[in-house]
């Protein structure tokens, strides 16, 4: 039985299509495509991308898709860096993993209105204590002792008197 990758290419070559029709129709990079064909999965960061590009690529090609999944497992199971999956169970290493994993388990349509609810009664209470300390507060406190003295003999004494005639 041949490979994934030999299935791929010969699929391919079949059709008359070359890595750059594929890379255009299918949106993955043509170095990722050379890597699918010639069986390098070192290539790829982690098992959820191959399986993604070979599902996306046999799908283009009309190949029988859980067949070829079902050897790609195969395969993938026989590499050193992919043969078995990944931890989820770890413990946080830092506190900003700590945090991360923190805010990635809240649901933040619920977060954002708590949040925003928060911001809201904050200005509420932030505006009415404005209010309060204002509204108490004497507006002559700041003004320092002084003593009236009078002007002198001066226009502003007396209030001037217009010429005009009362109206009746």
């Amino acid at each position: 039985m041949s490979t994934v990758a030999e299935q791929l290419r010969s699929a391919r070559e079949a059709r008359k299509l070359t890595v750059y029709q594929v890379a255009e129709t299918t949106k993955i990079r043509t170095d990722h495509i050379r890597a699918l064909e010639d069986g390098n999965f070192d290539v790829f960061a982690a098992p959820v991308y191959i399986r993604g590009f070979v599902r996306t690529y046999a799908t283009l090609l009309k190949l029988d898709v859980p067949q070829v999944m079902s050897g790609l497992e195969g395969e993938l199971a026989l590499t050193e860096k992919f043969s078995e999956p990944p931890s989820l169970s770890k413990p946080p290493r830092g506190v900003l993993d700590f945090l991360t994993l923190l805010l990635s388990r809240l649901d933040w349509r619920k977060t954002g209105l708590v949040l925003g609810a928060l911001v809201v009664v904050g200005l509420g209470v932030g505006i009415f204590a404005a209010w309060r300390h204002y509204r108490t507060r004497d507006p002559l406190a700041g003004l320092p002792p002084a003593v009236y003295q009078p002007a002198g003999n001066g226009p502003g004494e007396t209030l001037p008197l217009t010429n005009a005639t009362p109206r009746r």
